[in-house]
């Protein structure tokens, strides 16, 4: 017989210290630190503890004995729950101070490099109703909060690791540490509020009509996911997708599925792209599946400055608009900045821009380049950029779809010239070696390294200061309430 674990202790009485990363907080218990999530320093707590580890713990708030004078009141009712919005307890302008250190703490921990003043962090534009872009999953299984728990009879339960009631649909967020499992979301504050009327219609729509939902463990139920896309031009896009049996309960299913379509079409005339798909596979991606257009058209326009961006089902776009042009004219003013302190460059420079995703960033500044070279390992996502050069007129670009280390090469350098400036932007990961390597041989003048995670940027600024010096550092917050933050590096060749 294999021997009891011992019980994980409850902590009493326990003041919360100081912030942690990936939004947690910190507590100190003899001599070992306790990571916590939703507090806030300053709260007195009692904390279960549910990991122990030989240097640290990982609790949760059992009970508030007393809250922080640092801490505001949650504006969404999800809060806590849904695992969205960490940060929402805390003020703003606090979130943005969290943010900037984490930038600060990062860079000089990890970098271990001279490094110029970091400017003060950019706060969102807006930090309510700022996303253009919203996924909503739909299951059979939906997750219970302990105050519902308590109501309901336990035959009634799913006795997995977290309650959830089964064959209750549920249309909202997948539950962190519960895959199959989704809280139904009535209310989110971070898209405009005709998302919810549309999300909350489809839902009692389906509903209505006896329609499945999707078990995604049986890999069965005729209604999967919900993704909303809206733009600063006014346009919805709506893309439903759905999972048919192709059996005998197709008919049956697929008059389901028109019924709910034409529902969604005439109640909310706002929507001007409305598509679906029918996806057989065992993950939610959208990037290869065949995309039908029940009503309008297959896409919608983002605008920025003169500039419009087609965007597609599956185009890549910043998810808060606003901001997004404050962080692109930010990288603009980087790449061809004027000052003494910074080397010379050509009237029109020859720019390389990494990573380039629908050439956003590329588009963007075409017009102070004498070309762009933009480079995504996503065909569709060049397709894109190709397309959106064409809407804008910018015959000075070109775009090239491959794995960043095989595409930029030396000899595609000597075949289209050697860049002035570089600009990068790269997932979380941030850059292979090789492509560090080939940047370095490149020997740009200015190098733009935008990322959306400085810890690795961090390492790649490590691994380029032997070339490089640091010139200017920007951080800017585009997910408010969240720990996630942006940071804009300018790089110059060292003399």
């Amino acid at each position: 017989m294999g021997r009891k674990k011992k019980p994980l202790p409850i902590l009493e009485n326990i003041t919360i210290t100081d912030y942690a990363a990936d939004g947690k907080s910190i507590a100190r218990v003899d001599n070992m630190v306790v990571f916590v999530p939703f507090a806030v320093p300053g709260d007195v707590v009692d904390l279960q503890v549910f990991r122990k580890k030989h240097s640290y713990m990982e609790a949760q708030v059992q009970r508030f004995i007393k809250y922080s004078e640092r801490r505001q009141e949650p504006f969404c009712k999800h809060f806590g729950t849904c695992g969205g919005c960490k940060w929402q307890m805390i003020p703003y302008e606090e979130q943005l101070r969290m943010k900037h250190q984490q930038v600060v703490d990062q860079l000089i921990r990890i970098a271990k490099i001279k490094l110029p003043k970091f400017e003060p962090i950019m706060g969102s534009v807006k930090n309510k109703e700022y996303r253009n872009k919203m996924d909503f999953a739909c299951s059979n299984r939906r997750f219970l909060t302990k105050e519902e728990v308590a109501t309901l009879p336990r035959m009634s339960l799913d006795q997995g690791e977290m309650a959830s009631a089964k064959n209750v649909p549920a249309m909202g967020f997948h539950i962190t540490g519960a895959f199959d499992k989704v809280l139904p979301i009535q209310e989110c504050w971070l898209m405009d509020r005709l998302h919810n009327d549309i999300r909350n219609g489809i839902y009692a729509k389906a509903v209505e009509l006896g329609m499945t939902f999707f078990d995604l463990r049986a890999q069965v139920g005729l209604l999967r996911d919900v993704i909303m896309r809206n733009s600063n031009t006014g346009e919805w896009m709506i893309i439903v997708m759905f999972h048919f049996s192709h059996d005998a309960q197709y008919a049956q299913e697929k008059e389901q599925a028109d019924t709910l379509l034409k529902y969604i079409a005439d109640t909310f005339p706002q929507i001007t792209s409305l598509l679906w798909l029918d996806n057989q596979k065992g993950n939610d991606t959208i990037g290869d599946q065949e995309i039908f257009v029940y009503k309008g058209n297959d896409h919608i326009f983002e605008q920025m400055e003169d500039l419009r961006f087609k965007v597609g089902p599956k185009s890549f776009y910043q998810t808060n608009t606003e901001q997004a042009y404050e962080l692109y004219k930010v990288v603009r003013h980087f790449a061809f900045r004027k000052d003494k302190w910074l080397e010379a460059l050509p009237e029109k420079p020859l720019v390389y821009d990494l990573y380039t995703g629908t050439g956003t960033i590329a588009n963007f500044v075409a017009h102070k380049a004498s070309r762009v070279i933009g480079i995504e390992y996503v065909e569709e996502a060049i397709a894109d950029a190709k397309i959106n050069a064409e809407i804008n007129g910018n015959e000075n670009t070109a775009f090239f779809a491959g794995d960043m280390k095989d595409i930029l090469t030396d000899d595609f350098i000597a075949e289209h010239g050697r860049p002035d400036v570089i600009i990068t932007d790269p997932p979380r990961a941030g850059m292979h070696p090789d492509v560090v390597k080939t940047i370095l041989q490149a020997a740009p003048t200015r190098i733009v390294y935008v990322s959306c995670n400085p810890a690795t940027q961090a390492r790649d600024l490590q691994m380029m200061d032997e070339k490089y010096e640091v010139m200017a550092i920007q951080p800017v917050d585009m997910f408010p309430h969240t720990p996630h933050v942006e940071n804009v590096a300018l790089l110059q060749i060292r003399k």
